[in-house]
C-alpha cells in the first residue's frame, strides 16, 4: 500500500471509502458530530479513532485522529491525525487548509495543502514519493476540482426532501491527498437500521463504492490492482443533526487478511440554530 491515499484510511480509521464534494442545504444549517469508532480486521481489533465535525454559518473544522489497538501493537505502533479548516459560502463547504500525519515504528509521513474554489493551490508530502519511471505524474489539471479527503467526507444531500435516499448515492467523487489523485465512484444498495452505543439510532444509506486511481500512483503495483478490482467495498452513510450532511457510520472493505470493518460505536449530533432574536447560535 502506498503512503497516501488508501493506505492512510485504515490507520486513521476513518477511510477514504467515502467522500463527496459538499454543501449544505441552507445558508444556516449548522450542527457538530462527535464520533467515535473501532477498526477491525478479520473481527479482531486493531484501531480506535475518533471524527469531530463543527459547521457553522460561514466556516467549518473537522478532525480525525486514529490509533492502533490491541494485539497489532505486538507487531508495530501507528498513529494518525488529519484536520481540515474551511468556509461556508452560500452554502457550500471549502476547506482551505488541510494537514495530515502518520506516524509509525519505521517511518513519518506528512501532508500539507493549501486550497482554493478551484481546487489545490499548493501541496507538500514529506518524504517525498519515490521516484519511480512507472508512477503516473501529477499534472496541474490533476488539482483542479478535486476536494481534499476530509471536505469530500461530507456528502451533501440536495434539496428539501427525505435524506435516506437512493440519490444520496448517485455520485463521483473526485478526491487529490497530497499523494494521489483518484475518483470513488458511489452506487446505491440499501437502507438499513443502526443502534449506536451512545448516539445515533436510525437509518443508514449503504453504497457501493468504487476506487478507480488517476495519477500519483504506480498502476502495476500489487495494492492498486487489489483496490481498483474491488467489488464488495461499501460504507453506510448517517446524518448530522441540523444539516443536510450524512457521513461515514460504517465502512466495509475486503483484504486478503479478512473483513477490515470501520464501525461507529459513538455518533452524537447536534444540531445549532441562529437565535431569532438576536442571531447567535444556540445549541438544541
Amino acid at each position: 500500500m502506498s503512503r497516501g491515499g488508501l493506505g492512510h484510511s485504515w490507520v486513521f480509521g476513518i477511510a477514504v471509502l467515502a467522500a463527496a464534494g459538499a454543501s449544505l442545504g441552507t445558508a444556516h444549517a449548522q450542527g457538530t458530530l462527535d464520533a467515535q469508532y473501532n477498526v477491525t480486521l478479520g473481527g479482531i481489533q486493531f484501531g480506535k479513532g475518533t471524527w469531530r465535525i463543527d459547521v457553522r454559518d460561514d466556516q467549518f473544522t473537522a478532525a480525525i485522529s486514529g490509533a492502533t489497538t490491541g494485539l497489532l501493537q505486538l507487531f508495530a505502533r501507528g498513529k494518525g491525525t488529519s484536520a481540515v479548516r474551511g468556509t461556508v459560502s452560500n452554502g457550500q463547504l471549502q476547506g482551505v487548509t488541510y494537514v495530515s500525519s502518520i506516524e509509525t515504528d519505521k517511518k513519518y509521513d506528512e501532508v500539507r495543502m493549501l486550497m482554493t474554489g478551484n481546487g489545490v493551490k499548493d501541496f507538500q508530502a514529506e518524504p517525498p514519493s519515490a521516484p519511480n519511471p512507472m508512477r503516473v505524474p501529477i499534472t496541474d489539471a490533476h488539482r483542479r476540482g478535486v476536494s481534499d479527503p476530509i471536505t469530500a467526507a461530507l456528502i451533501r444531500v440536495p434539496g428539501t426532501g427525505d435524506v435516506f435516499s437512493p440519490e444520496v448515492c448517485q455520485r463521483k467523487l473526485a478526491i487529490f491527498d497530497g499523494r494521489m489523485r483518484y475518483d470513488l465512484r458511489f452506487a446505491y444498495k440499501r437502507l438499513e437500521k443502526v443502534r449506536s452505543e451512545k448516539g445515533y439510532q436510525g437509518t443508514v444509506v449503504v453504497c457501493a463504492v468504487y476506487f478507480v486511481p488517476l495519477a500519483g500512483h504506480v498502476p502495476e503495483r500489487a495494492a492498486i490492482k487489489y483496490l481498483t478490482e474491488l467489488r464488495d467495498t461499501e460504507v453506510a452513510l448517517a446524518p448530522v443533526a441540523g444539516t443536510r450532511l450524512m457521513v461515514p457510520y460504517r465502512a466495509s472493505l475486503p483484504t486478503p487478511f479478512g473483513m477490515g470493518v470501520l464501525q461507529a460505536t459513538q455518533f452524537t449530533s447536534i444540531a445549532r440554530l441562529p437565535s431569532p432574536i438576536t442571531g447567535s447560535v444556540k445549541t438544541q
